[in-house]
């Protein structure tokens, strides 16, 4: 791994952690000085930028492998959620940045618009086949997705809820609210 993504990766531990790190902190992490830092990333801001750019692209992958994962719109789903819960919880801090001010945008490459548009192609499918509720608009499932994420996000960090229990009762709690039934998994 090569020293600027050292610094990414250990800054976005120590920013979950506390996110308003100094630069010194996350040398300190990074068992940098911070000249050497401030060779990579000029201040805190850039730094959150990239932050960011690793996040997106990180995501994007994991987003096209759950959606490449299988032939069935319901597998690819719950493996997008498991793969949204995986990248919130590692970049919990950014996620929260982004929602109260949307500060950086990047480029959605046309692998991932693809694979995102394929499955909510499905979903539609799935709706007028009746194997999820046709009432719902494709922008509310899309809202109930992202927020059984947001949610399940919280609930790992509060640490109330068994890890290894998680994925699975998101799964649940979402795929009941779009009309799904446990049987018909």
């Amino acid at each position: 791994m090569n020293t600027q993504q050292k610094i990414i990766d250990t800054a976005i531990a120590v920013f979950n952690e506390n996110f308003s790190a100094t630069f010194e902190e996350i040398a300190v992490h990074c068992s940098l000085n911070r000249r050497t830092l401030h060779r990579y990333f000029k201040n805190r801001n850039e730094l959150l930028e990239a932050c960011n750019q690793n996040m997106m692209e990180a995501w994007e992958e994991a987003a096209i492998k759950a959606c490449n994962s299988s032939s069935d719109p319901l597998v690819q789903l719950e493996n997008l959620l498991y793969a949204g819960i995986d990248s919130g919880t590692k970049y919990a801090f950014l996620i929260k940045l982004n929602e109260i001010e949307p500060t950086y945008k990047t480029e959605t490459s046309k692998e991932y618009l693809k694979a995102r548009t394929d499955l909510f192609d499905a979903l539609q499918k799935l709706q007028k086949e009746q194997l999820i509720d046709s009432q719902l608009p494709l922008p509310w499932i899309k809202i109930l997705f992202t927020n059984s994420i947001t949610a399940t996000i919280t609930a790992y960090r509060s640490g109330d809820i068994a890890p290894n229990e998680i994925k699975k009762l998101a799964w649940k709690s979402f795929s009941r609210s779009i009309g799904l039934q446990l049987n018909k998994q």
